[in-house]
This record gives structure tokens, C-alpha cells and sequence, in this order.
């Protein structure tokens, strides 16, 4: 069967970089992987309508906003 590609692969390898990001250069970089996330949160609620992205983006959007708190 052949690989088909998601708007969620591209997604989630965002979340792997932000990730890498915090881990490598701190905190401050959460605000990258929030602007991901309600972006994508967006995008789950109004196109997708699938609770498996709304529910990794609202946990993404809530990791960073703790990140972000911590700063």
C-alpha cells in the first residue's frame, strides 16, 4: 500500500522540532509550538473536525502555555 500524506504528518514533525527546540535552546521557544498549536487547533475544530488533532493540540497548546509560564 502506498504512503499517503496528512496535513497531521507535517504537524506532528513540527511538534518533534519545537520539542528538540525547548530542549536545545529553553523555554522561550514554546511560543513557537503554541502558535503551531492553535493554528492546528484552528484547524481541527473548523476543517477537519477530528477529535484525535483536537485533542493532541489542545495538550500541545497546554504543555507550551505551561512553558511559557515557566519563562
Amino acid at each position: 500500500m502506498k504512503y499517503q500524506f496528512e496535513w497531521n504528518d507535517l504537524r506532528a514533525f513540527i511538534t518533534l522540532i519545537n520539542v528538540i527546540l525547548v530542549m536545545t535552546f529553553g523555554i522561550s521557544i514554546a511560543w513557537f509550538g503554541l502558535a503551531v498549536s492553535l493554528i492546528g487547533l484552528i484547524k481541527d475544530i473548523t476543517i477537519d473536525k477530528r477529535i484525535n488533532g483536537t485533542i493532541m493540540h489542545t495538550a500541545n497548546a497546554i504543555l507550551n502555555i505551561y512553558f511559557i509560564t515557566l519563562a
